[in-house]
């Protein structure tokens, strides 16, 4: 009895199924993908538009050079410069929490600490990711800024002080995760080159590991500088919502995010230029952040040519 021909007939119709099974597969995933970026382009082709109409009666220089942000006033101004401020400081002060904190951890848990402990520690910064942001925003409220308090006396009760030191407290999982992350995928040989040659444990951490992980790195103080950027409770509630012009995180101010918290509740009409203000901010916001993620990605390139 010859089975030639069944078998070959099966393994024919098992590659066949497997190649629309593949095929099936790929479509999923370019599907996937495409909702991703088009989602993006519908995001920012809605802020050129809607901004496009506030731009038709706010001209670019006012935008940009005045001094005033008070649209919903009767006296209206449309400088955005206040609201920048307030975004770039929060962020900065952030960064100079989250940065070194967050670095600093993923060191101890990628290079030093035993596997018991990295297990325990590293689920429980995760979970500091859960808690909700208004939360962190009445902590900054009424537990930081009277601490504050006790060593600045004649801080204001609402600054960017604050809310800046919370918010890097509140993106420090995110950096020390990610940064973790990328340190443990550093190649063990390089880890073992470095102590033959005599290095200890820290300098082979600081001299080998982190410029090793420094892709890693740069993408994990990007999320978190995208993170503090956008970050809207904490602000809005520890900051005061004051649009002034200062960089001086001492002071109330106002962020971006904030104040198209306080537009969105609803009192303004659609369709009205302090309504459209909103989508002005908001394509402003995401240039800021755009402009971060272009400069990482530079500096991540520059160091693996001179690496």
């Amino acid at each position: 009895m010859n089975t030639t021909a069944p078998a070959a007939a099966g393994f024919v119709t098992q590659t066949r199924y497997r190649k629309v099974r593949d095929r099936i597969v790929e479509l999923v995933l370019l599907a996937a993908g495409l909702v991703a970026m088009l989602t993006t382009v519908a995001i920012v082709a809605i802020l050129l538009y809607e901004s496009s109409a506030f731009f038709e009666h706010v001209t670019l220089r006012e935008f940009f050079t005045d001094t005033l942000w008070t649209p919903l006033f009767a006296d209206a101004h449309y400088g955005i410069m206040p609201l920048v401020a307030g975004t770039l400081t929060t962020t900065m002060v952030a960064l100079l929490v989250a940065v070194p904190l967050g670095t600093t951890i993923a060191i101890y848990l990628s290079e030093f600490a035993p596997n018991r402990v990295r297990e325990t520690v590293k689920p429980i910064l995760e979970l500091l990711g859960a808690v909700p942001t208004v939360v962190y925003g009445y902590f900054a409220l009424q537990f930081v800024t009277p601490l504050l308090q006790m060593i600045i006396p004649d801080l204001p009760g609402f600054n960017m002080l604050s809310a800046g030191l919370v918010i890097g407290l509140m993106i420090v999982p995110y950096v020390s995760s990610v940064s973790e992350d990328a340190m443990r995928a550093v190649p063990r040989y390089m880890r073992e080159g470095s102590f033959a040659m005599g290095a200890t444990r820290l300098q082979t951490a600081l001299r080998v590991v982190v410029p090793g992980a420094f892709s890693g790195l740069a993408a994990a103080f990007i999320l978190g500088i995208s993170r503090a950027v956008g970050e809207t409770m904490v602000v809005a509630i520890a900051a005061g919502m004051q649009p002034n012009l200062t960089f001086d995180p001492r002071e109330p101010a106002a962020t971006i995010t904030a104040f198209i918290v306080q537009v969105s509740l609803g009192d303004l009409p659609h369709g009205s230029i302090g309504y459209q203000s909103i989508f002005a901010a908001g394509l402003v916001l995401m240039t800021i952040t755009l402009i971060f993620n272009v400069i990482g990605f530079f500096l991540t390139r520059r160091f693996r040519e001179a690496y």
